[in-house]
């Protein structure tokens, strides 16, 4: 039985994008070259591995067992050729990573420079996007992830954090319209949402108790943006008020630009995850990445030093 590693890759491109057009551009190489690829491959296999269909391809019963261990087998090639490069302290190769925007522009990029510099051959594609993505379709080696509850149970989730959240407005709405003193209130005024949570008009907060429900109180959503920055921007404009994450928010806060609404209850913290693919092994710079962020969030973290 003869194969070719390049085969083998480009198989599970088809598999993890889900599609022949998306493994080809990944590779850089044309659509009937990955499927040319693909049936070389089943013919030294003698199995078909893909059912192709008009949308795209997906495993075969075999397909799906050759992946699962094929998989593992080419990440430790690629474990092993990166050790053949690398010392014991340094670290070459791609990490894929998926976050979202303001969260990675802010924060994680400036923490992960310093990864960068101590491993120069260290390649980190970081990928900005405030919309949840396909980590494993989309053939990325880990995300970041800001929400109240996980509900992707095929990837291996690690908590590193919480994300405080802040009911906030600019002082002139506030002398103008004066603030809500009860989460009832709440309707009475004009606030801002965010596109992507509860169409922005349903806010939670926390639960009189351990066992109880979360608090919620639904806002007369008048303007909806799907970029926390721009929300930011808006309430600083005096367009309403906003639930922010406090890591957008801290910097006006602390300069006056926004002031905090002060509520009987207190917003629900997001927790901030790092999750990545469930599969047996796992690559060394993979690891490192994730080893090195979950140490940066044991430290004290920059916004919430801030009002």
């Amino acid at each position: 039985m003869r194969y070719r590693l390049n085969d083998i890759e480009a198989f599970l491109l088809v598999i993890e994008t889900g599609s022949f057009t998306a493994a080809a551009l990944r590779l850089n190489i044309s659509k009937s070259a990955i499927s040319k690829r693909i049936g070389d491959l089943e013919q030294a296999l003698g199995t078909q591995l893909l059912h192709r269909s008009t949308r795209g391809a997906v495993a075969s019963d075999r397909g799906q067992q050759f992946y699962l261990r094929a998989r593992d087998l080419v990440l430790q090639l690629e474990d092993a050729a990166s050790s053949t490069v690398e010392d014991e302290g340094n670290l070459c190769g791609q990490v894929r990573i998926a976050a979202p925007m303001t969260f990675g522009r802010k924060y994680l990029a400036p923490m992960l420079f310093g990864l960068m510099q101590q491993h120069p051959n260290l390649n980190l594609v970081i990928d900005l996007d405030d919309q949840k993505v396909d980590v494993e379709g989309g053939g990325y080696d880990l995300a970041l992830r800001i929400t109240h509850s996980l509900k992707d149970m095929s990837l291996v989730a690690r908590k590193l954090g919480l994300s405080r959240r802040v009911v906030v407005c600019s002082p002139d709405y506030a002398a103008r319209h004066g603030t809500p003193r009860t989460l009832d209130e709440l309707a009475d005024h004009r606030c801002i949402g965010y596109a992507y949570v509860h169409s922005g008009q349903l806010w939670q907060f926390e639960p009189a108790s351990k066992d109880s429900p979360a608090r919620t109180a639904l806002v007369t959503a008048s303007q909806v943006f799907n970029n926390g920055e721009v929300m930011c921007d808006a309430t600083i404009a005096g367009l309403g008020i906003c639930l922010l994450p406090r890591f957008i928010a801290a910097d006006a806060l602390r300069d006056g630009r926004l002031v905090e609404v002060v509520l009987p209850h207190t917003p629900l913290p997001d927790s901030i995850y790092v999750l990545y693919p469930s599969r047996r092994f796992q690559s060394r710079k993979v690891r490192a990445v994730i080893d090195f962020l979950r140490f940066q969030f044991s430290l004290p973290l920059p916004w919430e030093n801030q009002p």
